[in-house]
């Protein structure tokens, strides 16, 4: 038995980082400490001038764990890798998961590339971003390897039998492998793409403009209209960058904003003293926190995450622990890297600039969560008519299950959860049927939820969240089903049937035996419609997925070359396997993760069938 006070008593007086348990012995919350025994006691003494969100998550400490470290500097950096790696629900999180994606020159290789990556590796390369639109990258890297046709392979050994790729044979690439370019001549075209990526774009404007005069000239208006296309969308990404500073410099600048929509961390980046991106992330609800100190935690965050550091962020007031955090951030990025609150001049201009921005973004938030609000509370309020007002209040997460098979093959079920009416898509869950024979929808119900809440009861962490409510797809049969699994597992909460009508929309909740009308609520018809249909949906798509994979996988899986990437991309590029037998190597090239090596492969195999 973990004895919390003494515990405490054990705990030495130097840095480390401390981890916080519930019952069920997950991780709740991480911290760092200079001093561990002053910290974590601090928790434990009286409630009266701890924040609300504090005292919640004490109530929720069973036990506590300790590393030591040799400074606070280690303790930071180990803070860093403990919340990203258990992501506790008491720290502040970036709700937002996407890292986003930059355009890497790889400068450090002899004929460099430009790929999309959303990693920052010490490799010699040069990286520009990062880029909130992942389309856009790939717009400009798409236009830059045509107008100065760049190496895309990554093949470095062009020995007397290397085969050039399709890109050489469709004049998109120099011929490095064929020995046509000079290395001069090829890093001088590297040379203007980085000029694009750092805003001078008047030769690649001009290239494209030559080739659009060229192909009208010559009546190909189809390929004209293309490099209009091209010119259009060099015009789109570079008027998004206004310039701010007079000077060419990188920097990227922090803000804070909350309102009725909850807390975002909104970072706003510099480039050659272009503004060049704005990315938000939400942080949930942080009234409690000091505002300095959550800054202080999403620059943690989001800058260890192998993204570009540049030499200065602004923010709007510095940290307690602003210059270890610069000392941290120096550490990344092996520069020297400043954190900088102006008070006057240019860039406190430029705070102000891009807070109006943020300012409209928040206002803009605010009134779709007001509309929201509205239409959660009809929905608790139609609730409350089912299931009573005292049990409606509680009810913030809803678990829904669904069966899908064919004549009982291939057999699945699916979980999703909703999470204060919203889609929780990371807590969807699938499921196999392993125990039960044929088209049996009820028994299959029955495996899925045993199973599900058995996993909860062992503590397997992608489980141990409870419902507050079940709603199974079907009648008062479905519903009694779940009831039998959930008292055989002593488990107490509440079940409702989702009945539906003959156009298979749910027209009513069954509960505790008694059918209750959707009509009269418009709001929780609608609510439980969408539950009904994405249950639905899920089940399905991966019933069809397993199906798919069933069907394809004695006709492609021989094929050299081609793993189940390429197939899925063959088969839903080209429809059919019929289609991929009768498409033309070229056909089989200009399928997305395909090849002319893969693409001959493909065509060979059908080819040798064919003739024996």
């Amino acid at each position: 038995m973990f004895d919390i006070q003494t515990e405490l008593k054990k705990l030495p007086d130097c840095p480390g980082c401390y981890l916080h348990k519930d019952a069920f012995g997950q991780i709740i919350y991480v911290g760092k400490a200079v001093s561990l025994k002053n910290r974590v006691r601090q928790y434990f003494q009286s409630p009266k001038n701890q924040p609300p969100k504090v005292r919640r998550m004490v109530k929720d400490i069973a036990e506590f764990e300790y590393i030591t470290c040799g400074s606070e500097m280690e303790a930071l950096i180990l803070e860093c890798n403990l919340i990203k790696k258990h992501k506790p629900k008491y720290n502040i999180l970036l709700r937002d998961d996407k890292t986003y994606p930059y355009i890497k020159v790889t400068l450090g290789e002899e004929y460099p590339r430009i790929l999309k990556t959303r990693r920052i590796v010490n490799d010699g390369s040069k990286y520009f971003g990062p880029y909130a639109d992942a389309g856009a990258v790939n717009t400009i890297i798409d236009l830059l390897n045509s107008a100065y046709s760049l190496k895309r392979c990554s093949a470095t050994d062009f020995g007397p039998n290397f085969s050039p790729c399709l890109n050489y044979h469709i004049h998109q690439c120099r011929g490095i492998c064929r020995g046509d370019v000079s290395k001069d001549e090829y890093a001088k075209a590297v040379e203007k793409a980085v000029d694009f990526l750092q805003g001078r774009n008047n030769d690649l404007l001009h290239i494209f403009r030559e080739k659009m005069k060229n192909a009208a000239e010559a009546m190909e208006f189809e390929q004209a209209a293309t490099y209009r296309d091209n010119i259009e969308a060099i015009k789109a990404i570079t008027e998004k960058q206004r310039v701010v500073l007079q000077h060419p410099e990188d920097l990227d600048i922090v803000l804070l904003s909350a309102g009725l929509s909850g807390a975002h961390a909104v970072l706003f980046t510099v480039r050659e003293g272009k503004l060049s991106g704005r990315e938000s992330f939400f942080l949930g609800d942080i009234h409690e926190e000091k505002r300095e100190a959550v800054v202080a935690e999403f620059i943690k965050q989001y800058y260890f995450a192998n993204v570009m550091i540049p030499k200065e962020i602004l923010v709007t007031k510095l940290p307690d622990d602003a210059e270890l955090l610069a000392q941290w951030l120096s550490d990344q990025r092996g520069s020297k890297v400043t954190l900088l609150a102006p008070a006057r001049g240019e860039k406190r201009a430029l705070l102000e600039l891009v807070r109006k921005d943020v300012d409209e973004m928040v206002k803009d938030l605010d009134e779709r969560a007001k509309r929201q609000m509205e239409k959660e509370q009809a929905v608790k309020s139609g609730l409350a008519d089912v299931f009573g007002t005292e049990l409606a209040e509680k009810i913030h997460r809803v678990e829904a299950y669904d069966i899908s098979n064919i004549n009982g093959v291939d057999s699945v079920g699916g979980m999703v959860v909703f999470l204060d009416g919203r889609p929780f898509k990371k807590a969807y869950r699938r499921f196999k049927i392993k125990t039960v024979e044929g088209a049996d929808d009820t028994g299959s119900l029955q495996e899925v939820l045993f199973r599900r809440f058995r996993e909860a009861i062992n503590g397997n962490p992608g489980f141990v969240d409870l419902p507050d409510l079940i709603l199974m797809d079907g009648g008062l049969g479905q519903v009694h089903a779940a009831q039998a699994v959930l008292n055989a597992l002593k488990l107490d909460i509440p079940v409702a049937g989702m009945a539906k009508d003959d156009k298979h929309r749910t027209r009513a909740l069954i509960y505790q035996d008694e059918e209750t009308p959707l009509k009269p609520h418009p709001q929780l018809f609608a609510y439980v419609g969408a539950v009904q249909e994405e249950v639905h949906r899920f089940a399905i798509e991966y019933h069809r997925k397993l199906r798919g994979k069933e069907l394809t996988r004695s006709v492609l899986d021989g094929i050299p070359g081609i793993g189940e990437k390429r197939k899925l991309a063959l088969l839903s590029e080209l429809g059919s396997v019929d289609a991929i037998k009768a498409a033309t190597v070229y056909e089989l090239s200009e399928v997305p993760g395909m090849n002319l090596r893969a693409a001959e492969s493909v065509h060979k195999y059908f080819a040798d069938k064919q003739d024996s």
